[in-house]
């Protein structure tokens, strides 16, 4: 391939500001990107991306050649759009979102609606609501009670796509169903109902929906198989190879296969090839340490291309190394070297693709590449304010736990900083058991760099993305092992002379939050303040309340990863054991949380109250669990820094 040539262009007045060179201000950080999610149509004559003009998103439709807004789509209210598919080359199926408070994520019920490029013949396809919406022009179709999915926008089929639904009954987790559904009409028909609980499916180069995925306890898998035909689904023998988290990806081109993710024996996950004729799984790649990222596959073709991991810096695998998709991404990641790049969309004939490129510095920048004329046109920086040269840069540590485990980690480093004896804030990420830190962006670590504090963020034991053993090895050990190994990056760091061993905060949201409180009991001397922000605090507590605590499987979750003796929850509890901290606390929590509610935090305040031990609260009544409104960020930010302000030498 010849060298790329990069044209770049200004669509909008406000993508040609120049970042300022003085200190950026909070606001900076605590505001949403300004474009996400760009999608180019199957032939290409259209581009859609989502903004938030209104503090929500909205879909904006651009003619590709001359960039010209062709119409926006917008909801009112609390309610805003959602992901979306275009289903054919004029029209887009898109969910219907509702903002509420402080939350994470928006709240989603299940609805679809279907619009034209141009707004015409706005259509309620599934969902609960049978009414037509006064103002609108989103008409009546038949109810569907249980939230809906795109499954398979069938691209080819100019009517039609598959919907994942997840029916609202009285089992918390029912058996899900696949619908056939026009995307004009909203009418119906049954595909196939799920052999096990909530299973996700995945459907082959023609749409049949031929394997099934689920399991009953989050950790041990049951997959089915079906002819192309249709007709009963089958239990697949996993013999006696122990195979767990497996994800559904592809078909290969044969439509006889399918590339399936999974952990053998508690092993980081691999990408395997299951025959559905032999039932044989052939391991294709595997990482030794580290599982995917992302499996990458083309949304038009259906075509696997590359596996995307991350043990350090991000890095693929090239599965098809001699397809088009997997030459492109090889040329894009030398022309735009330092950068992550993704291939996130591409029109039916893979000429033309939305490449999004990323870093540490950088939270994003979209392109339009054209495989005919070579060359890559910038489209849209998602936050135009960030400046890639003011930013800190992340680099991966790894080191040693003290029981040998090998732990890998991130730090920030301020920019203009010498890495030596730096004031530094642990972040210990949220879960443990699935989620894990990456390289790349981050608002909170970027704002904390601006003001010269260092960030360390560890993948400490229990963490996800690096096998199931990694994984349970955080079983039952929350507040002890877990922490050790937060702990010992600390040492590590201290060991290295890059951290003030008498300037160091910690903080956390979720089980960031439990982890501040818990490694500065366990570490009294280490930590001039601990931040916990929407966290658990009170082990027992997670049985009764919570919406963890309110399903079978999550009573079951917790008696694997958190046991049932008491007084071994007790002692992994900072609410039972505030006489051992000594750094002053702050405490942020939502009055309408319910991943960790407000118990929690209750609990934790009383506690502190008993020991008359120094803290500040600070409760907002009407939010849940996480920083969704800018407002909110920027609120949550300012406390932060004023805390730090008052107890880490800056």
């Amino acid at each position: 391939m010849n060298r790329l040539i990069i044209v770049f262009s200004c669509l909008l007045i406000s993508l040609c500001a120049n970042a300022k060179s003085e200190l950026l201000d909070i606001q900076s950080f605590s505001k949403a990107s300004e474009f996400t999610g760009v999608k180019i149509s199957p032939t290409g004559k259209y581009l859609a991306v989502i903004t938030q003009p209104e503090g929500k998103n909205a879909l904006m439709i651009l003619d590709t050649a001359t960039f010209k807004v062709l119409h926006a789509i917008h909801f009112p209210g609390n309610a805003q759009v959602g992901n979306y598919y275009w289903v054919n080359e004029e029209r887009i199926v898109l969910a219907k979102e509702y903002l509420k408070g402080w939350k994470d994520h928006p709240e989603y019920h299940g609805e679809l609606f279907g619009v034209n490029a141009d707004g015409s013949q706005g259509e309620y396809l599934v969902g609960y609501q049978g009414e037509r919406q006064t103002g609108t022009r989103i008409k009546k179709a038949t109810p569907v009670l249980g939230t809906s999915y795109v499954l398979d926008p069938l691209v080819e089929n100019k009517r039609k796509m598959l919907v994942l639904t997840i029916p609202w009954t009285a089992a918390n987790e029912p058996h899900t169903i696949v619908y056939e559904v026009d995307v004009y009409r909203g009418s119906r028909k049954l595909v196939t109902r799920s052999p096990s609980r909530m299973a996700s499916f995945l459907t082959d180069h023609e749409g049949n929906v031929r394997v099934s995925a689920s399991t009953d306890d989050y950790i041990n898998p049951k997959i089915y198989i079906r002819p192309k035909s249709g007709g009963e689904w089958e239990e697949l023998n996993l013999k006696d190879v122990s195979y767990s988290d497996v994800g559904l990806h592809a078909f290969d081109s044969t439509d006889e296969s399918a590339y399936v993710t999974a952990s053998v024996n508690g092993e980081a996950k691999g990408l395997y090839k299951l025959n559905l004729k032999t039932k044989q799984f052939d391991l294709i790649h595997k990482e030794k340490s580290v599982s995917p990222k992302q499996v990458w596959v083309d949304e038009v073709s259906k075509e696997l291309f590359a596996v995307e991991h991350e043990l350090g810096y991000p890095t693929y695998s090239f599965v098809g190394n001699n397809s088009k998709k997997s030459q492109q991404l090889k040329s894009l990641l030398k022309v735009l070297e330092g950068q992550q790049v993704q291939l996130v969309s591409s029109t039916e004939n893979g000429e033309k693709s939305v490449i999004f490129a990323s870093s540490d510095t950088n939270p994003g920048s979209y392109y339009l590449f054209d495989a005919k004329t070579n060359n890559l046109g910038f489209l849209f920086s998602s936050r135009s304010w960030i400046k890639p040269s003011q930013m800190a840069i992340t680099k991966p540590i790894n080191f040693t736990a003290r029981d040998g485990l090998a732990i890998y980690g991130y730090l920030t480093i301020p920019n203009n900083a010498e890495e030596k004896n730096l004031p530094l804030v642990v972040m210990p990420h949220g879960g443990p058991h699935g989620p894990r830190d990456w390289w790349g962006y981050d608002s909170t670590a970027q704002l904390l760099a601006s003001r010269g504090i260092a960030v360390l963020k560890v993948n400490f034991r229990g963490s996800g993305g690096f096998g199931r053993n990694f994984e349970r090895a955080g079983h039952r050990k929350w507040g002890q092992e877990i922490q050790y190994d937060i702990i010992d990056g600390v040492k590590y760091l201290i060991s290295n002379g890059i951290a003030d061993k008498s300037n160091i905060c910690i903080m956390g949201a979720s089980f960031g939050g439990y982890s501040a409180l818990q490694s500065a009991i366990l570490e009294p001397e280490m930590f001039q303040c601990a931040i916990g922000v929407v966290g658990v605090y009170d082990l027992p507590l997670m049985f009764d309340e919570g919406d963890v605590s309110e399903r079978d499987s999550g009573q079951r979750f917790l008696k694997v990863v958190l046991g049932e003796d008491e007084e071994q929850l007790k002692r992994f509890s900072p609410s039972y054991n505030i006489e051992k901290l000594k750094a002053p606390v702050l405490i942020v929590h939502g009055g309408e949380d319910r991943r960790a509610p407000i118990e929690q935090a209750e609990s934790l305040v009383s506690a502190l109250k008993k020991e008359n031990h120094p803290y500040i609260y600070e409760l907002l009544d009407d939010e849940g669990h996480g920083f969704y409104k800018e407002e909110h960020r920027t609120l949550y930010y300012k406390k932060v820094l004023a805390f730090l302000e008052d107890h880490l030498k800056l």
